[in-house]
């Protein structure tokens, strides 16, 4: 008989040595609780003995998450509507307190942490312009709010250490996007006017230049022509003189002959002269 009571007492005594002993991981946290209240928190990693049967072990990760919602809506400054996409990153800070506000389940927590964050946003968006959020430092509204968001965390055992806005967007269904989208036209078209506008001044400039030119060129050519003309003339002149001082009678007779074709060039014209006019000097026969 002694065989098998020594046994179930070992065996409970084996239980009993399980039920008291707990292991928590690198990177998270325990708490012990007695009878469900909170005995002993934020209990280091490591090897730990509690009351079996009367505590129970609760453990957490120690370690920064990820807290990502989905896109949230602003107003700006001047009342346009936008959509923010964000996601914020802490971690468990006080696991007494994130147990009683949470329950220790980590969905509520990002719940309720949530609406902490995405209000203090609104009041640094509501405080800037469209262009301001979209070209502005976006890690100064992080750090201008951020303060006041781990006041809020801090009631549920939370600590964040960073946001950050990952997409501003324009909703689909907001009057901003036809108000960009017609102000992007107007700049469009005030740019191509202002093109054309230069191009057509550069076209009148072009063609006035041109025209000047032509101007120019023409008045050279006809000052070069006539200046060529009056050398002709000049030389045609001093050949007739030399011509007629060689030989008076011979340069008189070219010159009547120039009269002749001159004058019946035609083959019909008609001179009516006296017989013994100078100008048939060369017509008339020696016989």
């Amino acid at each position: 008989m002694r065989f098998p009571v020594i046994a179930a007492a070992l065996a409970v005594l084996l239980l009993v040595l399980m039920g008291s002993v707990y292991i928590v991981p690198e990177g998270k946290t325990a708490m012990v609780l007695n009878l469900g209240r909170v005995a002993r928190s934020d209990i280091k990693p490591g090897l730990h003995f509690k009351v079996p049967l009367v505590e129970t072990a609760r453990q957490f990760d120690h370690r920064f998450r990820i807290l990502d919602t989905t896109p949230e809506r602003y107003l700006t400054l001047e009342r346009k509507d936008v959509s923010i996409d964000f996601f914020a990153i802490g971690y468990i800070s006080d696991v007494r307190a994130f147990y009683r506000a949470t329950g220790g389940e980590e969905k509520v927590a990002n719940d309720r942490l949530a609406p902490i964050i995405t209000d203090s946003l609104k009041n640094e968006i509501n405080s800037r312009t469209l262009q301001q959020l979209v070209s502005g430092d976006r890690n100064e509204i992080v750090a201008r709010q951020l303060p006041a968001i781990n006041e809020g965390a801090a009631t549920l055992g939370m600590r964040i250490t960073d946001i950050r806005l990952k997409q501003i967007d324009l909703p689909t269904d907001s009057e901003v996007i036809k108000q960009v989208y017609e102000r992007m036209r107007a700049q469009r078209m005030q740019v191509a006017s202002k093109l054309r506008a230069e191009g057509e001044e550069q076209a009148r400039t072009i063609r006035a230049q041109a025209d000047r030119d032509r101007t120019v060129l023409v008045a050279e050519a006809d000052r070069d022509a006539k200046r060529l003309q009056g050398e002709g003339d000049a030389e045609a002149a001093r050949i007739y003189a030399e011509a007629a001082n060689r030989d008076p009678g011979f340069f008189a007779f070219q010159r009547s002959l120039d009269a002749y074709r001159a004058s019946f060039r035609d083959g019909n014209s008609v001179i009516v002269l006296d017989r013994d006019d100078p100008f048939l000097q060369y017509m008339k026969s020696d016989r």
